[in-house]
This record gives structure tokens, sequence and C-alpha cells, in this order.
């Protein structure tokens, strides 16, 4: 007998890294709607954070917030050890923190390199590194990871960034295999998103769209991501393993 599919989150337990702002607190926002509780990392972001939980804790589910740099083992290893001890096992994991920089290749320096890596591709592997085993305990758990569609198609003067998103990629497809079935790791490759990290590029938001040949021509709202990590979330994508959707308002992908 088939099962009804469901995107309820009730009973769940999700984990958001960077959910202070932009795409990490618009799926905050949208898993705690589906009913899951969540933990808010963040990185000197205080006050955003708990203006976040208490928002959540309003829509009638438990939230907290945690401070941890995600590119550091011990900061990670301290995190894991709170959230196991304070509040159990986590059922979803999404890896959403990470940092861009628009800098030429040849003025990039190894502590540039060093640091976007650190931020954007060590992170996903730090944190998967250290909820993956509770996830196997129980036999369930879902990971998402936020890569980009620069992963694919590249820009100039993003070297850093393209290639840490491109790792994000092969490792979320090599980490799905490697724990399917009882765990579901997907990545999302958005198009540009009306975020800080956006605003700090050298381009408007309406030139973006015009350079990318945006078909809907406009670049995407963070809710609008959130709700394809959403669908990643629950059960109605519970036969998606190893997959990279790409929410970019009709872009071309290679």
């Amino acid at each position: 007998m088939t099962s009804v599919l469901s995107l309820s989150l009730a009973g769940r337990t999700a984990l958001i890294t960077g959910a202070a702002t932009g795409i990490g607190r618009a799926t905050a926002l949208a898993f705690a709607a589906a009913g899951a509780s969540v933990v808010v990392n963040h990185l000197a972001s205080t006050s955003e954070a708990q203006a976040l939980v208490q928002e959540i804790q309003t829509m009638g589910v438990k939230a907290w917030a945690f401070e941890a740099d995600v590119s550091l083992a011990l900061d990670v290893e301290r995190m894991t050890a709170w959230v196991e001890s304070a509040i159990g096992p986590i059922d979803i994991l999404v890896n959403n923190a990470g940092i861009i920089a628009e800098i030429p290749f040849l003025e990039t320096t190894e502590a540039d390199w060093d640091r976007m890596l650190a931020c954007d591709l060590k992170s996903v592997f730090l944190m998967s590194r250290a909820f993956l085993p509770s996830m196997l305990n129980l036999r369930r758990g879902v990971i998402i990871n936020i890569a980009s569609d620069l992963a694919l198609i590249g820009r100039a003067q993003f070297a850093p960034y393209c290639a840490a998103k491109a790792g994000v990629i092969g490792l979320t497809k090599s980490l799905a295999l490697e724990f399917a079935p009882d765990i579901r790791i997907n990545a999302i490759a958005p198009g540009p998103v009306n975020t800080v990290m956006v605003s700090i590029d050298s381009m408007s938001a309406e030139c973006m769209a015009k350079e990318k040949d945006i078909p809907q021509q406009r670049i995407a709202e963070p809710e609008e991501i959130a709700a394809t990590a959403l669908f990643l979330a629950s059960d109605l994508s519970r036969f998606y393993c190893g997959q990279v959707l790409g929410p970019n308002g009709g872009s071309v992908m290679p």
C-alpha cells in the first residue's frame, strides 16, 4: 500500500548553518512553518539570530540559537556536543553557511583561497562528519547542501567561490552514494538570490539578471530557495539521492 507523502516536518529537528540571514533565515522559517524545531547556527549575528528564534517560537515550535564558526573543527565539535546533550538527534542538516568575494584570479592570495574553501566547502565536510553518526544510529536523516549555479557555469573573478561550490556538489554526490538508503543527501545550486551576498557584488540585481539571461527577468527571493529546501527535507523527495536542484528562473545549465 502506497503511503501518503507530505511536506510536514512535524516531530523533526533541523540544524541550519548560517541561518541568521538570507537563504538560511528563510529556510528556518519555512521548516518551522512545516512543524520542525530549528537550531539557528550563526556567527557574530546574535541579535538577528535571537530575533529569528523568537519569531519561530511564536509559530508554536521550538527554536534555539547557537554561535559557532562551522569552518573550525573545534567549534563544530562544541556545537555538536551541545546539540546532542541539550536537544537530541538532528533529523535534518542544512549546510548553508558561506561567503563570496570578487577577486581577480592573479590577485587572489593563498589566504583568500584558504578562507573561501574553509567557509564554503570545509564546513560542509565538518558538519556532515559531525552529525552523520547520530543519523546512522537512527537509520534516518536528511542533509541538504547549498551550492551555487556558479559551480557549474563558473564566473570570472570568482575562482575560489566557484571551486568551493563545485566541491560541495562533488561531496554531495559522494556522500549520497556512501550513506544511502538511510540518509538522503542532496544539494541546491541556486542562481543569484536577493541576499546580502548579492548586494556586495559589483552588479545590480537587474544587471545580473540581464547578464545571466534569466527568462523570468529577475533574481530569486530567499523564500523561493527555502521552498526547494523544504521539498528536499520532506517525504515528498524520499526518492531523491545525490541530486542537484537548480532554482534559477530558467537559466540554461550545462
